[in-house]
């Protein structure tokens, strides 16, 4: 049985979407398939793993498990809304310069954690960290470097909101 489709309105890293998809359609699909958003990864579909997460008017949630109905209206910043290559967030830069990927399925789900934990927390301990990032599986060993990855984080937002920018 097909589901009936609405039109919603998507705030998606600043720029306004509209779009035509069923009430109950995961945001992550939508994301992915609609807008070609390729940073929130499919992993368990169960929002278990943290592959797919994204901030929803700030708040870390899984996409995989939200629908679309219940984004609608709300701000919605995936991993590509963070920075870009050019000028990428302090976050990614942190992760960038400790090497804090292998096969990189993780790293979205990483990433945008880090970024809700250490707007909240601006000096997370490792033990915060740990915490934090307990919910984001990892397969590939680089648990260490993603640890150094949140605190270097931590010292680039830091440095950011002073105004200074951090030592590479």
């Amino acid at each position: 049985m097909r589901m009936p489709s609405g039109r919603y309105s998507l705030e998606v890293n600043g720029e306004l979407h509209a779009l035509e998809a069923p009430a109950e359609a995961p945001l992550l699909h939508v994301l992915r398939n609609d807008l070609r958003l390729n940073g929130p990864k499919y992993g368990c579909g169960l929002g278990q793993c943290g592959a797919c997460s994204v901030l929803l008017d700030g708040r870390l949630v899984r996409s995989c498990v939200i629908p679309l109905r219940a984004a609608a209206g709300k701000r919605i910043t995936t991993l590509e809304g963070l920075g870009d290559r050019h000028c990428p967030h302090p976050v990614q830069q942190a992760f960038i310069d400790e090497q804090a990927a292998q096969c990189g399925y993780c790293l979205n789900g990483m990433i945008m954690a880090t970024v809700a934990l250490v707007r909240d927390n601006p000096r997370p301990t490792d033990a915060e960290a740990r915490e934090a990032l307990a919910h984001n599986l990892c397969r590939c060993g680089t648990h260490i470097e993603i640890l150094r990855a949140v605190q270097r984080a931590a010292v680039l937002m830091a440095d950011k909101e002073d105004g200074h920018e951090a030592p590479r």
